[in-house]
């Protein structure tokens, strides 16, 4: 009987981790600080080995109401040179919260640059 040596079929998935915490939520709520956002998409990450981090984008103080924020601009840029396959974040309210730009981002926008998006939490 002859083994054969499997090579681990994952393709080693580039991901940016995005973080978004707004006025709004509330400085003082350690359930949706920045570094807590960290450590679940950290931790998230660890347990996928196929999983390689390309980038942390950051928007502290900014609405998800809109997607005028530098992070997000940020981590636009880094998919368009083709920098990232993946996004993730704690949960979807993190990426946005208007539905019909949420929507756009999702439906058309990441499915079109071959970017899949992860939200760890509802």
């Amino acid at each position: 009987m002859i083994k054969i040596n499997r090579v681990n079929s994952y393709r080693n998935i580039r991901v940016a981790k995005y973080i978004r915490l707004s006025r709004e939520d509330g400085d003082d709520r350690e359930s949706e600080s920045v570094e807590n956002q960290r450590d679940i998409i950290d931790n998230y990450i660890l347990g996928h080995e196929e999983l390689i981090e390309a980038g942390e984008y950051v928007d502290d103080g900014y609405t998800g109401t809109n997607f005028n924020r530098p992070g997000f601009q940020k981590m636009l840029k880094d998919i368009e040179e083709e920098k990232i396959d993946c996004i993730i974040t704690k949960d979807l309210s993190r990426f946005g919260r208007d539905h019909i730009d949420t929507g756009y981002y999702l439906e058309r926008y990441l499915p079109a640059n071959n970017i899949r998006y992860i939200a760890i939490r509802r």
